[in-house]
């Protein structure tokens, strides 16, 4: 089966209906029939958490965040083992740390990331990555 990880860019495209929104739907409607498997970093998903928080404020944050609950999308902890390798791409790429928490997750799971953060083009053409956005 096919994994996928998504970085905080790529679930913020889909709720807020940027480009790339329509890739993210369709992954999420494949994970859904579980024909691939949809994962996040919990740090990455606090990165989205805190982006709206900071536009939309507390209450409409709650709101926004409750519609990802039912989404297929499995979150994924960050444990001590996932950190270290979070710093090992961070220094290696020079990925921001939250950032390095995604490709991290890439390559634990042997996954393509899914972004339209052009940092991840530090990865490399080798790196499995779906583009959200030119």
């Amino acid at each position: 089966m096919r994994t996928y990880v998504l970085d905080a860019s790529a679930l913020l495209a889909f709720l807020q209906k940027t480009p790339g929104a329509y890739r993210v739907r369709e992954l999420l409607k494949e994970a859904q029939q579980e024909r691939v498997k949809v994962l996040m970093s919990a740090v990455n998903f606090g990165e989205v958490y805190g982006r709206i928080l900071r536009e939309y404020g507390f209450e409409p944050t709650l709101t926004i965040m409750q519609a990802v609950k039912p989404l297929a999308i499995e979150m994924v902890d960050a444990t001590p083992q996932r950190a270290c390798k979070a710093a090992d791409v961070k220094a290696q790429h020079k990925l921001y740390y939250a950032d390095s928490f995604a490709a991290a997750l890439a390559i634990e799971h042997k996954a393509t990331l899914v972004t339209s953060d052009n940092d991840f083009r530090k990865l490399g053409r080798g790196f499995p990555v779906i583009w959200l956005k030119n």
